[in-house]
């Protein structure tokens, strides 16, 4: 397991391998389209969610769907400062870090992300419990996200 990074430390090692590409222009129907794709994401996730019992081992595919969707938001969000970050750790150490006024926690991103890790790369499944720890904070963070890409559309 790769050693924890606070905010600053991940943000300034993101930094230094160049993770932070800036890219020619804003392509609005791209994130109109990853804005619709995060959206369906949910969806889905909530529509698995309804038929759950706390033994079901669905609650992998609601918690990475989340998850993608949280992910697909934040890069849509920095496509509107021309940035674009292919490494999720250095999406949201750049998201905390130059955005404070969303007011978001680095902890809550590595653990969700770790946890996201888990599944897809050590087999780690995530329990109901794991999800109920989360879930408030994932549907706070993706309708903030929402909303500040939603009114960035209308400028």
């Amino acid at each position: 397991m790769p050693e924890y990074l606070n905010q600053k430390e991940a943000f300034l090692k993101c930094k230094k391998e160049g993770r932070f590409i800036v890219i020619e222009e804003t392509d609005i129907e791209k994130i109109k389209a990853t804005l619709k794709i995060a959206e369906g994401d949910i969806e889905s996730a909530n529509s698995i969610k309804k038929n759950l019992s706390k033994q079901s081992n669905q609650w992998n595919s609601v918690y990475k769907l989340y998850y993608d969707a949280l992910h697909e938001l934040s890069e849509s969000y920095l496509r509107f400062e021309k940035i674009k970050i292919d490494k999720h750790q250095c999406l949201f150490a750049y998201l905390c870090e130059k955005h404070p006024e969303l007011e978001f926690n680095w902890d809550f991103f590595e653990k969700v992300r770790t946890k996201r890790n888990g599944i897809n790369y050590y087999g780690t499944p995530i329990s109901s419990e794991d999800w109920k720890e989360v879930e408030l904070q994932f549907n706070l963070y993706i309708k903030k996200l929402k909303e500040e890409i939603e009114r960035k559309l209308k400028t």
